[in-house]
């Protein structure tokens, strides 16, 4: 039986990592910083040789990417030491490490989608400091699996659809972002692309190692993945009536961390090596009673 260490698991997609595990015949180790500061070097080498994984998969992170830009110290301790002592962690006891990633390490102006070798210049705090992440986990530990996802969403922790549907129960009238675009892309598909990918990196002979993209289709904007979860929220009662939606641009709705204005990621390379398609996000919607 294999041993996972799910770091994070209070998170967005580390919660639906737990949820999968506990139903498939592997052992769980679930923490989160209440348990294990993944800041603190020596905790992270002596809980893992304790608990001894086959695999970890980091889903821990700083992600209040405004915050990031004055809790600069706070952002390069979770996204960049944090996964680096996981990776000397991991490589200590012969585990394989998967990391979470973001599309924030591009600076978001190619005009096409972003592969994985594509050249990354991060726009602020939060993005620099995940970029790091990845730099530090390929560095400590070579088996290693990256997935660079963006736009996350699901059930559980604060995401673009709770706000959506707890400003629409509010407010007539919403101006939402229409000129940045990307893939929405649901923490559970995240979760169970993360464990195709582990049992695929555990059989003997697999050295795909690297960096993958994973994320939603179709690609959309802000303004029209809002305009999908009030036309759901609409469909399923969820929600009395549908806000009107105004279209804005990025100048209109200045924030402290600039955001990619391209978040589109290829996926093709995760399904060639792993077989795994893009998340369904409008599939995801279909139960949207879960996030309200």
């Amino acid at each position: 039986m294999r041993k996972f260490l799910i770091v994070g698991a209070y998170g967005q997609v580390g919660f639906k990592l737990t949820e999968y595990l506990s139903s498939l015949d592997a052992e769980i180790c679930c923490v989160d910083r209440d348990r294990l500061d993944i800041t603190d070097r020596d905790a992270v080498l002596s809980f893992c040789t304790e608990c001894h994984p086959d695999i970890i998969i980091n889903a821990a992170a700083h992600t209040a990417v405004d915050k990031a830009e004055s809790e600069i110290d706070a952002s390069y301790a979770i996204n960049r030491d944090g996964p680096a002592y996981l990776a000397e962690a991991a490589q200590q006891v012969g585990a394989i490490l998967l990391h979470i990633s973001t599309d924030y390490v591009f600076a978001g102006d190619k005009e096409g989608l972003y592969v994985e070798s594509d050249a990354v210049a991060p726009q602020g705090v939060y993005g620099a400091s995940k970029l790091a992440g990845e730099l530090a986990v390929a560095e400590h530990c070579p088996r290693h699996l990256i997935l660079r996802t963006a736009w996350v969403f699901g059930e559980h922790g604060n995401n673009f659809v709770k706000t959506m549907l707890r400003l629409g129960a509010q407010r007539d009238t919403l101006g939402i972002v229409a000129d940045q675009f990307g893939g929405p892309t649901y923490a559970g598909d995240i979760a169970a692309a993360l464990l195709t990918m582990a049992r695929q990196a555990l059989q003997p002979d697999f050295n795909a190692w690297g960096i993958y993209h994973f994320a939603g289709e179709p690609h959309v904007s802000w303004c029209q993945f809002a305009e999908a979860i009030f036309d759901a929220a609409a469909a399923q009662g969820v929600l009395p009536r549908v806000p009107q939606l105004n279209a804005i641009g990025t100048a209109d709705y200045p924030t402290p961390a600039k955001r990619p204005a391209n978040s589109r990621l290829d996926c093709r390379k995760i399904q060639q090596v792993f077989g795994i398609a893009p998340s369904d996000w409008l599939a995801a919607l279909q139960h949207i009673r879960a996030y309200a």
